[in-house]
């Protein structure tokens, strides 16, 4: 058996087929919301893309605000339905080994936002930022789920704790995708967007008549 990112026990391959629905249900959340939002549905995200000036603080704190009340709300009817825990160490691990790693998760994560909506250079590719956020987001799930349950949306496990009342390690949610959506915004925003200097957009693709 496997176990759900609440530390319980699931039948085969059980885990794997919550990473898979969770990768396409974010896809699709991500096509509708484009161009709505730019495919915000990630707190970390919006504060990646806050940070680099790609979004302005009201508009980020609209966004944040329908976050977690989306999170919030969904979380509850979830927990209605199935009795859901919310997120916690399950192991021997110390909080900033969480920490750490949901740093890396989440810069994993606001690095391919960047790559894939915010570089000027990105051209046609665009049309790949959705099914490529999903397949990042099921590699950390699938890298952390077991451990920590690779909540790199602050909004997601801020909705879990209001539904449970159960704050255990609650912290380690917030400071790990903060830092690690900074990182990649600083990281991108110094090394590959230079509008002095941008190398030439990606060549859409031709459509021969």
């Amino acid at each position: 058996s496997t176990l759900t990112s609440d530390g319980t026990s699931t039948p085969g391959g059980g885990f794997i087929t919550i990473v898979i629905f969770h990768a396409f249900s974010l896809f699709v959340a991500i096509s509708m919301s484009a161009n709505i939002s730019g495919g915000h549905v990630n707190l970390a995200i919006t504060f990646g893309a806050f940070l680099g000036g790609h979004i302005s603080l009201y508009k980020s704190i609209l966004y944040w605000t329908a976050q977690f009340l989306g999170s919030v709300t969904a979380l509850f009817l979830l927990k209605v339905a199935t009795d859901a825990s919310s997120y916690a160490l399950r192991g021997g691990e110390t909080p900033w080994n969480a920490v750490i790693f949901m740093i890396v998760m989440t810069f994993q994560l606001v690095y391919t936002f960047y790559a894939t909506t915010i570089d000027p250079k990105i051209g046609d590719m665009e049309c790949i930022a959705p099914i490529s956020i999903g397949f990042v987001v099921a590699a950390n799930n699938l890298g952390g789920g077991l451990l920590y349950g690779a909540a790199i949306n602050p909004a997601m496990a801020f909705g879990q704790a209001v539904d449970s009342w159960k704050w255990n390690s609650h912290w380690i949610y917030w400071l790990g995708p903060f830092v690690g959506a900074a990182i990649a915004a600083l990281v991108y925003e110094t090394i590959f967007i230079d509008s002095q200097n941008a190398h030439e957009q990606v060549p859409a693709k031709r459509v021969e008549k």
